[in-house]
């Protein structure tokens, strides 16, 4: 049974529903233990469902070895979901590369509504603007340089040769406000936070804003736990659900899990990959024991 997006509500469900939602792109490490680990005390605490989602929309990074991997790691931690790739349910498909005909409604609709533009600016384009500073998260806000009037009328992206992606074009100065269910209150302000952001990437492949926002809604999820990196993704993908006409979910992210320099862990840290732990001959009980003791964890 495939999803649809079009006219459903969000929130439609009358139960709790959490979601994992790892990216094949590398191993799992220990943040994503921790952080999903969460997800699943909160769903049966709720009494809820558990939904895994197989995010594999990066065609050059995700590999089918670790999707194998990310099967593996989540079972042999002791996590356990009642939806997904691996079993089915009813919001089927499970894997974010199946599921592009949603992505591109709701492109669409975006698009009908005014919200987005064509953007032919490269990455290194906008770190070559003096005037582009750095957001909340450190990325780049994007300086404009494609954004159409507010007619947008006759307008075309620059002539550049590239293809175009998609950006949503944030409210200037509008302040976005939430409560986290981890971090408390959040104000973020729209045009200094963060800029104009990406929804549908130059080779034709929907951006994880846009998609997350699109399967978050059409499987009725009612929390995303998450970590902290992403609290200003939260800003961006309000206004992505308030443009498309839908209720966000109850958002709750969690610290950051970091190396013994501070650094926050990335898939490039195969020694504290789940993999590596396991081969050590560690126990998922004795890397619980680790964290979950501990303050904030």
């Amino acid at each position: 049974m495939r999803d649809t997006v079009e006219g459903s509500s969000p929130r439609a469900a009358s139960t709790y529903r959490g979601r994992l939602a790892p990216s094949p792109t590398g191993y799992l490490h220990l943040g994503h233990a921790r952080t999903f680990w969460l997800a699943q005390a909160r769903a049966r605490a709720a009494g809820g469902v558990l939904v895994l989602r197989n995010e594999d929309l990066d065609p050059d990074r995700c590999r089918p070895e670790f999707v194998a991997a990310m099967l593996e790691d989540l079972r042999w931690f002791g996590l356990d979901w009642q939806e997904g790739p691996d079993r089915g349910g009813p919001h089927a498909p499970y894997e974010q590369s199946r599921r592009t005909p949603l992505y591109r409604a709701a492109l669409e609709r975006l698009q009908a509504g005014g919200h987005v533009y064509p953007c032919t600016c490269s990455r290194r384009d906008i770190r070559t603007v003096v005037s582009a500073p750095q957001g909340a998260d450190d990325e780049l806000v994007y300086p404009g340089t494609c954004r159409p009037g507010s007619s947008g009328a006759g307008f075309e992206p620059r002539t550049t040769g590239r293809p175009p992606c998609w950006r949503f074009r944030v409210p200037d100065g509008e302040v976005i406000e939430f409560v986290d269910g981890g971090f408390g209150p959040q104000r973020f302000v729209a045009g200094h936070d963060f800029g104009d952001f990406v929804v549908w990437r130059p080779d034709d492949v929907p951006a994880y804003q846009l998609a997350c926002v699109v399967d978050d809604a059409a499987m009725g999820i009612t929390e995303v736990v998450r970590g902290a990196d992403l609290l200003v993704s939260t800003a961006r993908q309000w206004l992505l659900y308030r443009a498309l006409g839908w209720k966000p979910p109850a958002f709750y992210h969690v610290p950051l899990v970091t190396d013994a320099a501070g650094r926050r862990l990335a898939k490039r840290h195969d020694a504290l990959s789940l993999q590596a732990l396991r081969a050590q001959g560690m126990t998922p009980e004795q890397i619980r024991a680790g964290w979950l003791e501990q303050p904030g964890r």
